[in-house]
């Protein structure tokens, strides 16, 4: 372990180390709030057992040296050791340039066009449920193309419900624990009309919006009607490389949505169409001119820029280059991350049937599953 360095610096508020070619500092605060002895974290669940407030003030680090089972380090006034392996170090450095360009992408995730889109995984509903591993591939996919496809279904009111129940639980909404998409006389939706509909994201209106959405079908022997997918994140970089002023001011202000189509019902949301996180992540879309309100938060100075892009972003999403078109069988599926993904439905006619049952669910439901799946690999 001669390549294995440990230096307290800063009188003992900064730990220097430089080990397996990692040369990274961490403060005395965070390597003891994160400690990793039953009595600071649950070795059950791994959850704390302490609050800052339990921590003196003051903490310093008293000592701090390599031994073969990893960094062992002794802090004041306490006078507690405890042990950080050498893996565990280097997966949680922070002492590191950090990319905080606007509109970055998420990890795992891969901005797709009509070109591109095609990859999103399809699979047969039997072998994702009984075969781990095509599950893990399957979800794997959605989390990097925010959707995918699910063929083999029977065509029975209620089967979507088993593509949920693969990864997580169903979101009952005003809609009731699933709604049907099919033509009605004085429809509460647009939706539920034959008429084409723009690509969107759903129920914008509601905090938080239901993060998954499905789609299966159960009948479609109707004219048209095809679906349509399109990446909201690839659309919001486009915009961002044409119009970086036009980008920033829709990133920083918020735009309303708001639905009261059904009796008893008034939703109404505050948040940006185009969501960041704090260090620039793309975070989120939310894009639907059905359920868009007056725009009042924006300063009378900005307002033409942002409809300039807000124009600008929604000739992009109708740009047929940027979407992936299918036409969904009886027994077929889609599940989109409502979070991303826009999807949209050309016109069909009144002639023949199309029936589609749809529900929403919560994508951290499809990340915990993921995630345990891989962790067992």
């Amino acid at each position: 372990m001669t390549d294995r360095l440990a230096t307290i610096e800063a009188g003992g508020r900064v730990l220097r180390l430089a080990f397996d070619g990692i040369e990274a500092r961490f403060h005395a605060i965070w390597l003891r709030d994160n400690a990793l002895d039953p009595e600071t974290r649950d070795p059950g669940n791994g959850q704390r057992l302490i609050t800052l407030a339990d921590l003196p003030e003051g903490l310093t680090l008293a000592r701090a040296d390599w031994q073969a089972d990893g960094l062992h380090v002794t802090f004041a006034p306490e006078g507690k050791t405890v042990t950080f392996p050498a893996d565990w170090l280097a997966a949680h450095v922070y002492d590191q340039p950090q990319d905080r360009t606007p509109g970055r992408l998420p990890a795992f995730v891969q901005a797709w066009t009509a070109e591109t889109g095609q990859g999103a995984p399809l699979a047969d509903f039997a072998n994702l449920r009984d075969d781990r591993a095509a599950l893990r591939d399957w979800l794997a996919g959605v989390r990097r193309y925010g959707f995918g496809r699910v063929s083999g279904l029977a065509t029975d009111p209620g089967t979507l419900f088993g593509i949920v129940d693969l990864f997580g639980y169903v979101r009952e909404t005003n809609y009731g624990r699933h709604f049907e998409v099919r033509t009605e006389v004085n429809p509460v939706n647009l939706a539920y009309t034959g008429l084409g509909l723009q690509a969107h994201t759903d129920n914008p209106y509601r905090d938080p919006v239901p993060t998954l959405q499905v789609l299966a079908c159960l009948e479609n022997s109707a004219e048209g009607g095809e679906n349509m997918v399109v990446d909201g994140f690839a659309a919001a970089l486009r915009l961002r490389d044409e119009d970086p002023e036009g980008f920033a001011c829709l990133c920083r202000h918020p735009a309303r949505f708001s639905y009261s189509g059904s009796s008893g019902v008034r939703l109404t949301s505050r948040r940006p169409m185009i969501e960041l996180s704090p260090d620039g992540e793309l975070v989120a879309i939310r894009f639907n001119s059905r359920s868009a309100a007056p725009l009042v938060d924006v300063p009378f100075d900005e307002m033409e820029t942002c409809y300039a892009a807000y124009r600008r972003l929604s000739a992009i999403i109708d740009d047929p280059a940027m979407e992936v078109t299918f036409k969904l069988a009886p027994g077929e599926a889609f599940l989109v991350d409502n979070t991303r993904v826009l999807h949209a439905r050309k016109g069909y006619s009144g002639a023949g049937s199309r029936w589609l049952q749809g529900c929403y669910a919560d994508k951290d439901g499809l990340l915990s599953t993921l995630a345990a799946l891989e962790a067992d690999t």
